[in-house]
């Protein structure tokens, strides 16, 4: 399946793809769950009548928590970005939200602790720990921000909240990995 190939958009049109494999009655039967007609809902309201684009990332974070009744949000950030998990974390505060930001560099681990095939001895990035310490902390949400490619993955691995990313790191492109693009 590639839908970036597809000339015929059928899904477009409440049609059903004829290239899907999967169970689309099933999957239909998923979304009334309770849990899973929760967040659609949520979501629904933060884009739905013509909101679409009214609203930035951290504010449509801030509200969906609020839609959800979510209280406490964890921020799993790189050391680099300190200075954005701090002003986020404001943010949400302000919204009336518990924020608990966590550092990449928790607990102080070194490389060769981490990474098997290491002989650096400086700190490592510490994913594992974020997320361990943000399930410990029962936060309803985590945001990751910043994260080292991989180092996301096993934290969103890890993490028993729902996860959502609020900043991709991009050392290249200052965070706007689309911009790769743009310099071809």
């Amino acid at each position: 399946m590639d839908c970036t190939r597809c000339t015929t958009k059928q899904c477009q049109s409440l049609s059903e793809c004829t290239s899907l494999k999967v169970d689309a009655a099933g999957i239909a039967r998923e979304y009334l769950s309770e849990e899973n007609q929760k967040i659609v809902r949520s979501a629904a309201k933060l884009v739905d009548n013509g909101r679409g684009g009214t609203l930035g990332r951290i504010e449509e974070l801030a509200e969906f928590c609020t839609n959800m009744n979510f209280k406490k949000v964890g921020i799993a950030y790189c050391w680099g970005l300190e200075n954005l998990a701090s002003q986020l974390a404001t943010y949400l505060r302000e919204q009336g939200l518990r924020a608990i930001p966590v550092r990449c560099t928790t607990g102080g681990k070194s490389q060769a602790e981490t990474n098997s095939t290491s002989s650096i001895k400086s700190v490592s990035c510490n994913p594992l720990t974020q997320a361990k310490q943000l399930n410990t902390e029962k936060v309803d949400i985590a945001v990751t921000l910043g994260l080292c490619m991989g180092h996301d993955i096993l934290f969103q691995q890890q993490c028993t909240a729902p996860v959502t990313n609020i900043l991709v790191k991009d050392r290249v492109y200052n965070h706007q990995p689309f911009d790769f693009f743009n310099t071809k």
